[in-house]
């Protein structure tokens, strides 16, 4: 027996009793390695309804969808249209941000990794029309830009929006439209739907999620966000099969199954190498690609992307040299966990590489002085306060705002210990983790100007 077959053997085995332990509904997952492909799923889509999840069922990918529209992005590229070192607005002139200096400046390379450096978390209903990422990308106008273009990287939803408009209007079409002509037809993807009109003619999943801690989980009250954050990841549904096609057609050069070039030869290869390295988070890769997550091991890289949306989880994780990747599709729970004990032992096994481990508080923090920390750090959808009490602990007060209020979430208080030089990290984990703060910059009074978390979150009042 090959590991290939030995692995793809345990994962239809243990499962089962994997989502069991983590609390998980339902999940469905696809194996890649060469030209094989094998498939699986356990569990349930809807713990109302009570019909189990199949490997032909459709989950969320959400921000996966991101690699998407950067391949979307990168076709233009090899087909002469753009060049990514040029300002977005030589090709998007109605982009536009508070700052009018770096509205000018910001190229679409910028926005591909990060680096763009204007406030990304913004979740603006503007409908359901073809015309919503259009109205969504002129509501920009107003955000703010947190650093300079190109300064560091701050993941950046709105980014990828600004990008699906720039797809849409050199390719003349809605992103949707663009999607299913220039990767889904060429992958030859059978289950792959944008929006729940096209997932409602498949068994689809929905998130479940807990109203309150230890409650259980259960069924969202709505399925998806929303369509005008399509292209950062709101909408897009598919097999996991589906997913890892996607995965195989940049493991093989550009070139689908049947031999389709999707992609210009060591295009894939430039979107996955090193761009920008992030703080030493833990729990998000160590670098960024153009689109790319890359995790750099001792053992080589492992590239990919997470995605999460409404109660739904879900996990890419890609060894292109091996030849080699697995899709995790997820619908509530412990996720992270069920992750790291599923895609861990798959890496592993077949490439010999192992995910970096979770980052944890120490056992005995030592106290410090936190005043480099104290304050307020503002963002659209939260106010993050970091306080010392009188016995020299330090709490961090999660205040929710705009669409996150309206979601339902609490204010929540937790309690951080110092982990390392200009972090801290909870004393707690959330959903199985421990993610660490780090406070990074100046304010000019010695103060941090960002606390960032995958995020670059500033000072208000900076």
């Amino acid at each position: 027996m090959s590991d290939f077959d030995e692995t793809s053997a345990w994962l239809a085995e243990q499962l089962p009793s994997l989502l069991e332990k983590y609390d998980v509904p339902g999940a469905a997952w696809a194996l890649l390695q060469g030209d094989r492909i094998i498939d699986g799923a356990a569990g349930l889509l809807n713990k109302a309804t009570g019909v189990k999840a199949t490997a032909d069922s459709l989950f969320q990918i959400g921000s996966i969808t991101k690699l998407w529209t950067s391949t979307l992005v990168m076709q233009l590229v090899d087909e002469g249209k753009i060049e990514l070192d040029r300002p977005i607005r030589t090709y998007l002139p109605e982009f536009g941000v508070a700052d009018r200096d770096a509205a000018e400046q910001i190229t679409a390379r910028e926005l591909l990794n990060h680096t763009a450096g204007f406030e990304g978390d913004i979740f603006t209903d503007t409908g359901v029309g073809d015309d919503c990422v259009e109205k969504y990308v002129a509501l920009l106008r107003d955000v703010p830009q947190l650093f300079s273009p190109g300064e560091q990287f701050s993941y950046n939803n709105a980014g990828y929006c600004v990008l699906g408009r720039f797809v849409e209007v050199l390719r003349g079409k809605p992103y949707d439209a663009c999607l299913r002509e220039h990767l889904i037809a060429p992958l030859g993807l059978a289950h792959a739907a944008t929006d729940p009109y096209e997932a409602i003619k498949f068994r689809a999943a929905i998130g479940h999620i807990e109203r309150e801690p230890g409650s259980g989980y259960l069924p969202a009250p709505v399925w998806a966000m929303a369509r005008s954050n399509a292209p950062a990841g709101s909408m897009f549904a598919m097999r996991p099969r589906d997913l890892v096609a996607f995965a195989r057609m940049h493991i093989e050069d550009g070139r689908a199954a049947d031999g389709t070039q999707v992609l210009a030869s060591e295009t894939a290869a430039w979107m996955h190498d090193h761009e920008v390295s992030l703080p030493d988070l833990g729990l998000m890769g160590t670098s960024w690609g153009l689109g790319f997550e890359r995790f750099d091991t001792p053992a080589g890289a492992i590239i990919g992307h997470d995605g999460t949306t409404i109660g739904q989880s879900a996990f890419l994780r890609m060894v292109p040299e091996a030849g080699v990747a697995i899709a995790l599709l997820t619908n509530g729970g412990d996720t992270v966990s069920l992750y790291r004990d599923v895609v861990g032992r798959v890496l592993d096994a077949l490439t010999g590489r192992r995910l970096p481990a979770l980052p944890a508080p120490p056992s005995a923090p030592r106290k410090i002085d936190a005043e480099r920390f104290i304050g307020t750090y503002s963002a659209q959808v939260f106010d993050l306060t970091v306080s010392q009490d009188d016995d020299r602990r330090i709490w961090l007060e999660q205040v929710p705002k705009g669409v996150l209020a309206e979601m339902g979430e609490k204010p929540e208080r937790t309690e951080l210990v110092f982990y390392r030089r200009d972090m801290l990290i909870p004393v707690e984990a959330d959903r199985g983790m421990h993610m660490p703060h780090a406070f990074l910059g100046d304010d000019g009074t010695g103060r941090a100007l960002y606390l960032h978390v995958g995020r670059a979150v500033r000072r208000a009042g900076a």
